[in-house]
């Protein structure tokens, strides 16, 4: 499978709606048009298209929202595949920080070649995930299944470790390093309200809590321990 066939625009609306869909439901042209940050009547012209290209990338249904098609599944998995492979080379061979690869990997993700991409792979040891923890598709363009929870669903007792962060957000990364709450650090959920969401962590062996609400704690994923 390869993308070179598909512009940049049309690799960006794959990739947003794989990311809208990853549990199950369809993503309405409003929740893209925000992503994306273009008007919605854009956003559903540009679906219809892909709805009716051949092959069809999209299955969109008026008021039902849009999913993707098994091609448009596979283009979407190759260029994610690029980006968090090139965020991990920017990382480990060139010496970026987490919160400074987002943005060259998206100018990089559609002009590299499989070739490319092969040498970057072999080169890092074949990583299953980015330096944001986030997984990487296999080279046959399969999402590995991840078995972490959000953090907003700790309640106490529990502990966990921070095992991914969403990483779209580069003052939420820059953000979350200054609490502590980076990739590979336990937590402890001491408290939490039903009201507003908030949660209440103990990081590290640190003696004081920190308390994030649910915008942030929706943001990041734990596995228990």
């Amino acid at each position: 499978m390869t993308n070179q066939a598909l512009t940049q625009n049309i690799q960006d609306y794959l990739k947003h709606i794989y990311t809208l869909t990853e549990s199950g439901e369809a993503a309405s042209t409003t929740e893209l048009a925000a992503l994306l940050g273009i008007a919605p009547a854009s956003v559903t012209g540009m679906i219809q298209r892909l709805a009716t290209a051949e092959p069809a990338l999209v299955d969109y249904r008026k008021h039902q929202g849009v999913k993707l098609t098994p091609e448009g599944m596979l283009a979407a998995l190759e260029v994610i595949r690029h980006h968090r492979l090139l965020e991990a080379y920017l990382v480990t061979m060139l010496g970026y920080s987490w919160d400074n690869v987002h943005e060259e990997a998206c100018k990089l993700e559609h002009v590299i070649s499989e070739e490319f991409e092969k040498r970057i792979a072999r080169a890092l040891g074949n990583p299953e995930r980015d330096p944001h923890g986030e997984l990487i598709p296999t080279a046959e363009l399969v999402m590995p299944t991840d078995s972490a929870i959000p953090l907003s669903a700790l309640r106490p007792p529990q502990k966990a470790v921070i095992v991914r962060v969403r990483a779209d957000d580069l003052a939420l990364l820059r953000h979350l390093e200054s609490l502590g709450l980076v990739l590979g650090a336990e937590v402890e959920s001491v408290a939490w309200s039903p009201f507003d969401q908030n949660i209440s962590l103990r990081v590290g062996k640190s003696g004081a809590a920190i308390v994030i609400g649910v915008v942030i704690s929706s943001r990041i994923f734990v596995e228990l321990i």
